[in-house]
């Protein structure tokens, strides 16, 4: 027996979270509508930069990847409220592609989306971890 099977054996994983219920917690509630909020706020930064497109020169190609990256931030939050794994993923990975694309494009640093990581995998995981077993 190897070292990774010896702490397998005697740390089993599988009952860390036995006593978890599907049922939303308020924690869990709390998490999303933490993020949910820091979401709607940069996608009020990228109206406001949609508003002011002309006067930026910024090309207008951009906004239809950005709105349609802020789409999947939502659609990622709404699939974590449902418990679907997929949404686990998708909502991180669409939110450094937004923080990417400002950079990139714009060359801003947006604190909107950096903490929004950080609620994500913090808070955010905190609550969604103990989750698991119920996501599909």
């Amino acid at each position: 027996m190897d070292a990774i099977q010896k702490f397998l054996y005697f740390y089993p994983m599988n009952d860390e979270f036995a006593n978890e219920s599907p049922k939303k917690d308020l924690g869990f509630i709390l998490s999303l509508a933490g993020l949910m909020l820091f979401t709607v706020m940069g996608l009020g930064i990228d109206y406001d930069e949609y508003l002011q497109s002309d006067d930026l020169g910024i090309p207008g190609f951009y906004f239809i990847i950005i709105f349609g990256v802020d789409l999947l931030m939502i659609i990622g939050l709404i699939l974590i409220f449902f418990y679907r794994k997929i949404g686990i993923y998708l909502f991180p990975t669409a939110l450094m592609t937004h923080f990417l694309l400002h950079n990139y494009f714009l060359t801003t640093f947006l604190y909107t989306d950096v903490t929004n990581l950080f609620l994500f995998i913090s808070v955010g995981l905190l609550a969604f971890i103990p989750k698991w077993q119920f996501f599909k």
